[in-house]
């Protein structure tokens, strides 16, 4: 602090001590409140508006007590910008104390128009105040403002049907404050001003922190009680998820499923995992969190009731459109299905809207596309098969639309080609090593996840193939031969 003007005895400032101790006191009380509440608040998981406001009306409240005090003016310089803005500090009280009582519920009519209007006055008198413009023009603008409004507030509060416990307490210490606060002002305006209204005002502020330490102790339980549930919601989705596909002397697979948040709108299914055949199928569901994720279930449910056709994709899809419209409350659903058959040697491809499955061949990539309507938007929705014949070395990927749209700072898409490239890549890795190889690069290139990022690889082997037609053992040495599609 500044040493004392010399003009001011110890004797003067020891009576300004004795005479300010409780203003003091009560201002220093009132900036702690401010300082704890405001703490508190940013340490939290999320900022909450409540407690914010109520820590800048506590700390500006306190604040003013301070410089309205003798002492003050003793340690501060005395120019004119120090005693102008010892003035303008009390003007930017209000504002805070507005926009408090709109986020308790006070202000319910007309808040969003009222309540900037109100800040943008008392932010006008507090410039005008720094500008030097005459106090007592200010203090009638003031007065009578705050005068209005704490009658105002007062009336709201008793016209309120239905009144939370939180309210009453509110409104009790509003009664309190608003009698203190009414009676300062008005001896402002008569020019005998009496400072009376920092006692309401604690009043007032306990009533205040007791509800917003309460709210803020009940939302923390009910965040903690969703994210509880969020968890088991969790738990349940990566139950409908298959687990390792199984062990086949034909194809391996393997899938990955990263969410966006806790539970998504990603999905994958393997419909049929035997020795010989693969029913491999992918979905992506509209919009992110919990509804998507009842949806996905909803995909399960679709395609488990479509077992008798796991061997024709494009009825398959037909069937699960025609369970899925109507159900899904105007979210839709990509979808991609895939039956390998290494007895026949061919695959066949059909998709809903989704993104075309790619083939790694020879080093090569190409694209699969057969796409119809996505699924849930129309009951007369058509698919069709792309049929193929399967070559040993053969590696497939499915996936959904966040690999290709994960953006980096420039806004860039990761894209297809990317994507094409790192399957061109993964050629001689082994299929863990090709599935980390791909999320890596893509979560490198994006700077935050803003989708669910699914795939599946899938190799054919034909490890054993026909063994069948030599009594049931493989072919000696473990050559490969070709079966004819005649």
């Amino acid at each position: 602090m500044n040493a004392p003007d010399p003009q001011y005895s110890a004797s003067e400032i020891l009576r300004s001590i004795h005479q300010d101790q409780v203003y003091l006191f009560l201002g220093s009380a009132f900036v702690t409140v401010g300082i704890v509440a405001a703490g508190f608040s940013l340490l939290r998981r999320r900022l909450d508006p409540l407690l914010l406001w109520l820590a800048l009306f506590a700390f500006l409240y306190g604040t003013r007590l301070w410089t309205d005090t003798g002492l003050i003016r003793f340690e501060l310089p005395h120019t004119s910008f120090f005693l102008n803005l010892e003035v303008a500090i009390g003007y930017l009280v209000p504002i805070p104390a507005f926009f408090f009582f709109r986020e308790a519920g006070f202000l319910t009519r007309f808040s969003r128009i009222l309540v900037p209007l109100l800040a943008a006055i008392f932010l006008a008198l507090f410039v005008a105040a720094l500008l030097g413009v005459s106090r007592s023009e200010l203090d009638l603008i003031n007065d009578t403002i705050v005068i209005m409004a704490t009658i105002a507030g007062v009336v709201l509060s008793f016209g309120r049907r239905n009144a939370t416990p939180d309210f009453i307490v509110i409104r009790r210490g509003l009664l309190v404050f608003a009698a203190f606060v009414i009676y300062g002002n008005i001896s402002g305006l008569l020019h005998r001003y009496q400072r009376v209204e920092p006692y309401g005002f604690a009043v007032f502020l306990g009533c205040l922190g007791y509800v917003a330490a309460r709210q803020t102790v009940e939302r923390e339980a009910q965040f903690g009680e969703i994210q509880k549930e969020l968890e088991i919601a969790k738990r349940i989705q990566l139950s409908i998820l298959p687990g390792n596909f199984p062990e086949s002397t034909d194809f391996s697979v393997t899938a990955r499923y990263l969410p966006m948040t806790s539970v998504a709108g990603d999905f994958y299914d393997f419909l049929i995992s035997d020795s010989r055949e693969a029913g491999l199928l992918i979905a992506d569901v509209s919009g992110h969190g919990v509804p998507a994720a009842l949806i996905a279930s909803m995909v399960k449910l679709a395609a488990s009731s479509q077992r008798d056709n796991v061997r024709d994709p494009a009825e398959l899809l037909r069937g699960m459109n025609l369970s899925l419209c109507g159900n899904t409350q105007q979210q839709f659903i990509t979808a991609a299905y895939v039956h390998l058959d290494a007895k026949t040697g061919e695959l066949r491809y059909s998709a809903a809207g989704h993104p075309p499955m790619l083939l790694l061949r020879n080093g090569e990539v190409v694209e699969i596309e057969e796409n119809g309507l996505m699924l849930a938007a129309f009951t007369f929705s058509g698919y069709s098969n792309h049929a193929c014949s399967l070559q040993p070395g053969d590696r497939l990927l499915l996936y959904t639309d966040g690999i290709l749209e994960a953006a980096n700072e420039a806004k860039e898409e990761f894209g297809q080609k990317r994507l094409q490239a790192l399957l061109q890549k993964s050629a001689g890795l082994p299929q863990s090593q090709a599935v980390e190889l791909i999320l890596s690069t893509v979560q490198q290139w994006s700077v935050t996840q803003d989708d669910d990022l699914t795939l599946l690889v899938c190799d054919y082997s034909r490890k054993s193939i026909r063994s069948e037609q030599n009594g049931g053992l493989p072919v000696a040495g473990g050559a490969s031969l070709e079966l004819s599609n005649g």
